[in-house]
């Protein structure tokens, strides 16, 4: 499949949108070694648009454990749910930051945390070095 093409005012859009950090683990774009990117948050081939309400700024760590999953298994509940959507949702009633690690507080917060690895250990060494 070939990729979309992004208008530079889209792109434009969505990171200061974004306030030009992740919208999944809020890690700046300035301190990431790797450019951050925008995510289509329901893939295009489940349908989604390249419209801004379907786009995500994301660091590349997120961005390659989203793939293009709409949901998973909430490990409390053990039911199916769908991903935070950075769209409809607020981020801190679905997170919390506790000594680096990013909590999740619904189960789109919990499937989100657990899906996109968001406190594996380099993850967590990251927030470390990133906080005063």
């Amino acid at each position: 499949m070939s990729k979309t093409y992004i208008s530079l005012a889209l792109r434009r859009l969505v990171t200061e949108r974004a306030n030009d950090q992740c919208e999944y683990c809020r890690l700046p774009a300035n301190l990431s070694f790797f450019p951050h990117e925008l995510d289509h948050i329901i893939a295009e081939k489940h349908g989604g648009q390249t419209i801004s309400e379907n786009l995500a700024l994301t660091c590349w760590r997120c961005n390659r454990h989203k793939g293009s999953d709409l949901g998973s298994f909430d490990l409390h509940t053990k039911e199916f749910c769908f991903l935070f959507n950075p769209r409809t949702q607020s981020w801190s009633e679905h997170f919390s930051l506790s000594h680096h690690h990013i909590e999740g507080l619904t189960p789109e917060g919990r499937t989100t945390v657990k899906l996109l690895q968001l406190n594996t250990s380099e993850r967590i060494a990251e927030r470390k070095r990133l906080t005063p």
